[in-house]
């Protein structure tokens, strides 16, 4: 028979632990306590604590900072986790010096000092600049659109929600019916009695959520010079339906400019809307008085040694373009179709096939392009693919200020066209007399007078454009692989757009703290 040493598991032991010693220095826990306790100023907290004369003493904002950050670089956003963390972890306990703050301590920090966290976002990209690590040659900027902590089923315009709000009545009278019917014939079905109550209870509740919020807001409007309502969500009113290459999710997107040199996050914003292009000037404003708030660098878009700016396709659009020119920002930013007139991707669908195999949520369906229509732009004639002549609707501006002609055609028409189930999104919808009949534009290249997305495809189809965008992906995009991937943030667990940003930015915080320990000074490493 072998022998083991025996053992066993009702013996207590006491261990002797110094917190310090686990705090070692080269590790992400050691440059957290080091940067915190030796080169942050944490007085925009104080502000928050009104204990001075009486009242119970507060936990210093460096222990809770200190376990929040070390959380989120572990992927850990439950504030009732990190509380457990702190009771069970040595290396939680070493940076929270043995205390366990409560979880509604933890949540509460995290949600009420948007101002005092984007102070300290703004102190550590200055520890960065003072260790070299800013080039300041060239910044990219980009989204990362996550999930909010609210249901797209809860989201609709004021029409839409109406609408479920009189649904619910009709369900509540409904199972009241049914409810009176059980008690009177069969009161001895007491399970199926409490079944329809509960039912009848959730209905109510769901009721008046839509009618308190139908009562108190006001419809959700877009962007764009002429703004239509968007969808409004009961929950997060402030999130957005935002598509992404999985499909549609009620989100925010996370924008951050990166700079080249070591991938440090300049700015970082949380925006509640799906597009993108009208958070490209906000997002520049701020990065410039950022830098120049903090000595970095004064206007740093203006002389000689001005910064690089790129971004994807996303961000265009006639008013950014506008933007760039008149503030002689050196940006290159291209239009969405800026592959298909570089002769190096001719052949890149038929090699590689489509990007994206399943279609997002929404999509239209595939139908005849307008480009097999037959368009003469002198007569502002169009004639259709199967030989008739539809009609002239007007003319009008894009939103790029592109002069477009429109045409439609008549309903009897298509509804009896051979060919309406390729060339219509909804052929049914024309066998009823509902709708209208195919609709297409062109743009009139003849009156159409050079403008300033000209004026950036010359930029970045040139050379030294093509060169330089070249540059983008792989100075933003690690960045938010490293944040989704690696500290698995794939939503956002507060509600609002000022606590999400919050959120944001100690994510960004614990990205730039890990180049810090990796590339700064030896004393953070």
């Amino acid at each position: 028979m072998p022998k083991f040493k025996p053992y066993d598991y009702n013996q207590s032991a006491m261990i002797v632990i110094n917190y310090k010693d686990q705090l070692q220095p080269g590790t992400f826990e050691h440059a957290i306590h080091h940067l915190i306790d030796k080169r942050i100023d944490l007085s925009a907290f104080d502000a928050n604590y009104q204990n001075d004369d009486g009242g119970r003493p507060a936990y210093d904002p460096a222990i809770l900072l200190k376990i929040i950050l070390f959380a989120y670089s572990k992927g850990i956003t439950s504030s009732r986790e990190i509380q457990w963390c702190c009771e069970s972890n040595v290396i939680f306990k070493a940076l929270s010096c043995d205390t366990a703050p409560h979880f509604t301590t933890i949540a509460s920090f995290v949600s009420s000092y948007p101002k005092a966290i984007e102070k300290l976002f703004e102190q550590i990209l200055l520890v960065c600049h003072q260790e070299g690590l800013l080039g300041k040659e060239l910044f990219a900027i980009d989204g990362c659109k996550l999930s909010s902590n609210a249901a797209k089923e809860w989201s609709g315009t004021f029409k839409e929600l109406e609408q479920k709000r009189d649904k619910i009545k009709r369900q509540i009278r409904h199972c009241l019916k049914e409810h009176r019917k059980l008690d009177k014939t069969d009161p001895e079905k007491k399970q199926q009695i409490q079944r329809t109550k509960q039912t009848i209870d959730t209905l109510d509740k769901a009721f008046e959520r839509i009618d308190q919020f139908l009562k108190t807001s006001a419809p959700r409007m877009g962007q764009g010079k002429r703004p239509k309502e968007v969808k409004s969500n009961i929950t997060d009113n402030q999130s957005g339906k935002v598509t992404t290459s999985k499909g549609t999710i009620q989100g925010y997107n996370g924008v951050a400019t990166v700079d080249k040199k070591h991938q440090i996050i300049i700015d970082a914003q949380a925006f509640g809307e799906g597009q993108e292009h009208h958070t490209l000037q906000p997002v520049l404003e701020t990065v410039r008085a950022r830098l120049n708030t903090l000595g970095i660098r004064k206007d740093i878009f203006k002389g000689r040694y001005k910064p690089i700016i790129t971004a994807d396709t996303g961000f265009a659009n006639e008013a950014n373009m506008e933007y760039l020119h008149s503030n002689k920002v050196d940006a290159y930013i291209p239009d969405n179709q800026f592959r298909s007139r570089d002769p190096k991707f001719q052949d890149q669908k038929a090699k590689y096939g489509k990007r994206h195999q399943s279609k997002p949520e929404g999509q239209k369906r595939k139908v005849i392009p307008a480009s097999e229509f037959n368009f003469d732009p002198v007569n502002l004639i169009c004639i259709c693919p199967a030989g008739n002549k539809i009609s002239f609707r007007g003319e009008r501006p894009d939103e790029n200020g592109n002069p477009k002609a429109y045409f439609e055609g008549k309903l009897l028409q298509c509804r009896n066209c051979t060919i309406k189930d390729k060339c219509m999104q909804n052929p049914a919808a024309a066998d009823h007399r509902k709708g209208a009949g195919r609709q297409v534009s062109f743009l009139l290249e003849h009156k159409r007078e050079p403008n300033y997305t000209d004026w950036m495809k010359h930029r970045v189809d040139s050379d030294k454009g093509k060169q330089i965008y070249s540059h983008r992906m792989s100075v933003v995009e690690p960045v938010f692989g490293n944040i989704t991937t690696n500290k698995r943030l794939n939503r956002f667990s507060l509600r609002g757009k000022q606590k999400v940003d919050a959120q944001w930015k100690l994510f960004c915080m614990v990205h730039n703290i890990e180049k810090l320990m990796n590339y700064g000074n030896t004393a953070v490493r």
